[in-house]
């Protein structure tokens, strides 16, 4: 008795603790309730809203907090679709999402203003804004997208890059729609705009990058970071609000403008998708269930005419531009689903519309009540049109996105298969605490996504020290590694072995693990004369071993990178490991988004480019051959870039003299960049086949100094050479 007197238990509940846990109560039941009716998570979360709210049985009131949580996930939607677009592909795609976005529009905008004016009754102003709730659209959908794993397909990437035509489009002509209805549009309105949209987008796209760089190379705190990134996000919302447009396209930017600043297997990155998908966009979801009033919807019969005339117009609208979308860009029936489950869901922009449109009064009846631009009738039915297209769109969408997934499953191209042939097993010797997070994060990037626990972290223990300490400071590393790799969703096992020799312990772990790749850190000098740049137990292990082999050594983290310069000797791919290392490329390019840039040889680049595929499609190429003209191409790496540089053993096809100097290079002239050197695995000594114009070339050689001498020559084959004998 005592307990209940003193809490308010009366409803709807005003206490913050029973709010907040009946909150997180709905997050985590609602969806694993109404999935087993096939009702998507999305959806279900909308529908509890509704029920809870205070149309349904009255729990909650849809008050100041759930408001701001909302619009805190309203804003991580769109800054995560930002954020998760493949860059390479919409600049690649702007033309295309462009051209989708006004086409998107103007036909929604057409349908929306048909209906409004000939089934509805409504004036030319109002009718406007119906078509502007039928031409925007919210990503609803994208947290599944990007959960499936398909957030960068290309019909994904267009639709999201028109996206942001379509609703500043919207918005645009709502604030034209308000500014006529109060008679302040004039040219002042219209230069003004302008001018702050071109700050707000300069400010956004060109500055916080540079400032987010400046702040990750200083601050590596994965508080600090995530706070940063948080203040941004709201700051672009704030700017371009203040231009005149809303806070959801100033989120969108700030998730282009990070984009490449935050790698997606990077920590950071696993953080913000997991509180937003945990807190904030549910309860955005929440808060849009909250507005649904089901018993005011059915009493009254124009609220459920204007319903149905708007859901007919939106769907027939969106399947038409998804419909063109395919054959414009010959897209399949299930990507073409998918762009509808994208556009098809209508609750931001939709929302804002409809409740300014609501607040717009343009005169009085002769009872004296308001006479709005949207009236009620409009209101509830918009609300119930927000319900049933996010439905629609989720069902038809997730369905289409599960497909699309699996078909690219099917036609991955061999360089991303390859690297997965073999069970991949990365082991990452530790040794000092000061490098554990950037080997990880390394590894991490990369690894295979369907190689779930490849990863092993080691430390070597000198037997030679007490048992009881050198298991203690191998656990506290180890422990490190593991945090590290969790942060990033991925499981690491943990290996202690007691060697009095380390390479020994190393070397030991690999054939018993069956390890493929190896990621040492570049070791600490000492300054002893015998003391070489990659250290002693490198060499050795280099030595002793046959996997692929990468030596790091991290002067600034992997998403503070602008560039990488890989370097690839004359022959490289004739080595055994060519299509295991290219693989592995290939991921860091696509985890990380950096753009790469390649030196070899002609014949390499050529079969770089056919054993990638469309894997890496933002590389650029350039000339090199002459691996004694090394320090040439330290005028090309700048303060941001890092350097990748394929070395060989001196047994291997690929092998130059030059490579030996190039630890020395690094050392002298490359000390403010990061770098990887990568040894392939290598068969053993083997002649590598020399290039077809090649032979052609020597071959006629040997004719004409055969002819010069009189000497009769007639052509033997062996296997994979082609030579001359006289006779």
């Amino acid at each position: 008795m005592l307990l209940t007197g003193t809490i308010d238990m009366s409803l709807p509940l005003r206490n913050p603790v029973l709010q907040y846990s009946l909150i997180l109560l709905i997050i985590l039941f609602a969806p694993l309730l109404l999935s087993r009716l096939k009702i998507p998570s999305l959806i279900s979360l909308i529908i509890a809203g509704a029920v809870v709210g205070p149309h349904g049985f009255n729990l909650m009131l849809r008050d100041s907090s759930i408001v701001l949580f909302g619009t805190v996930g309203l804003l991580y939607i769109m800054f995560m679709a930002g954020l998760e677009i493949d860059v390479v592909d919409f600049r690649k795609n702007t033309r295309n999402s462009i051209f989708f976005g006004l086409y998107t529009f103007f036909i929604a905008l057409s349908f929306g203003i048909m209906a409004g004016v000939w089934l509805l009754g409504l004036s030319v102003l109002s009718a406007t804004l119906i078509g502007s709730i039928l031409a925007s659209h919210t990503l609803i959908l994208y947290p599944t997208v990007s959960r499936i794993g398909i957030s960068r397909d290309r019909a994904v990437n267009i639709a999201v890059g028109g996206t942001i035509i379509t609703d500043t489009l919207a918005l645009l002509l709502l604030a034209v729609v308000t500014g006529m209805s109060s008679g302040s549009l004039s040219s002042a309105f219209w230069i003004r705009l302008l001018i702050s949209l071109s700050f707000f987008s300069l400010v956004v796209l060109l500055a916080f990058p540079v400032i987010a760089r400046w702040f990750f190379k200083r601050f590596d705190d994965s508080v600090l970071q995530y706070l940063f990134v948080l203040a941004l996000v709201f700051m672009a919302g704030f700017l371009a609000q203040a231009a005149g447009v809303e806070p959801i396209i100033g989120a969108f930017f700030a998730g282009l403008a990070l984009n490449r600043l935050i790698p997606h297997t990077s920590p950071l990155m696993n953080r913000i998708r997991f509180v937003g998908n945990a807190i904030f966009i549910p309860f955005f979801l929440i808060g849009v269930g909250m507005l649904i009033n089901i018993r005011g919807f059915f009493s009254d019969f124009r609220s459920i005419w204007v319903a149905i005339v708007i859901i007919v117009a939106a769907a027939s609208a969106k399947y038409l531009s998804a419909f063109l979308t395919q054959k414009f860009f010959r897209l399949s029936n299930d990507q073409r689903n998918l762009v509808y489950g994208l556009i098809g869901a209508h609750a931001a922009v939709a929302l804002a519309t409809v409740l300014i449109g609501y607040g717009i009064v343009t005169g009085y009846a002769v009872d004296g009540s308001p006479v709005r631009l949207l009236d009620e009738s409009i209101l509830d039915g918009t609300i119930v049109f927000i319900l049933v297209t996010c439905t629609i769109a989720s069902i038809v969408g997730e369905k289409a996105a599960v497909r699309v997934a699996a078909a690219a499953e099917v036609e991955e191209k061999p360089v991303e298969s390859s690297s997965s042939a073999t069970e991949e097993r990365i082991l990452i010797p530790l040794s000092r605490p000061d490098q554990v997070d950037e080997l990880i994060n390394l590894s991490v990037t990369l690894k295979s996504p369907k190689s779930p626990g490849s990863l092993y972290a080691l430390h070597v223990a000198d037997d030679s020290v007490s048992d009881e300490a050198a298991e203690k400071s191998g656990r506290k590393i180890l422990e490190k590694a593991a945090v590290a790799a969790s942060s990033t969703d991925n499981a690491l096992n943990q290996l202690l072995r007691f060697d009095s020799d380390i390479t020994n312990g190393i070397s030991g772990v690999i054939r018993e693990h069956k390890i493929t790749d190896l990621i040492l850190g570049l070791h600490q000098k000492r300054g002893g004369l015998s003391d070489s740049f990659l250290g002693e137990a490198s060499e050795t292990l280099l030595k002793r071993g046959n996997v692929t082999t990468y030596i790091y050594r991290p002067v600034q983290s992997l998403d503070t990178i602008k560039r990488t310069i890989l370097i690839v000797p004359a022959g490289a791919e004739y080595e055994a490991g060519f299509r295991l290392w290219i693989g592995k490329i290939a991921s860091l390019v696509k985890n990380t988004g950096v753009r790469l840039v390649v030196y070899s040889t002609r014949q390499t680049i050529s079969v770089l480019k056919e054993g990638w595929g469309s894997a890496v499609s933002n590389a650029e190429y350039r000339q090199f051959r002459d691996w004694n003209d090394f320090l040439a191409l330290s005028g090309e790496v700048k303060i941001d870039d890092s350097l990748i540089i394929v070395m060989s053993r001196k047994h291997g096809r690929s092998y130059h003299p030059g490579m030996a100097k190039i630890p020395t290079h690094l050392g002298k002239y490359f000390q403010k960049n990061s770098f990887i050197l990568l040894w392939p695995v290598q068969s053993e000594a083997e002649e590598a086949p020399v290039p077809e114009n090649a032979l052609q070339k020597g071959l006629d050689t040997l004719e004409r100094f055969g002819r010069l001498f009189g000497g009769a020559y007639r052509r033997i084959h062996l296997p994979g050479v082609v030579t001359k004998k006289k006779e």
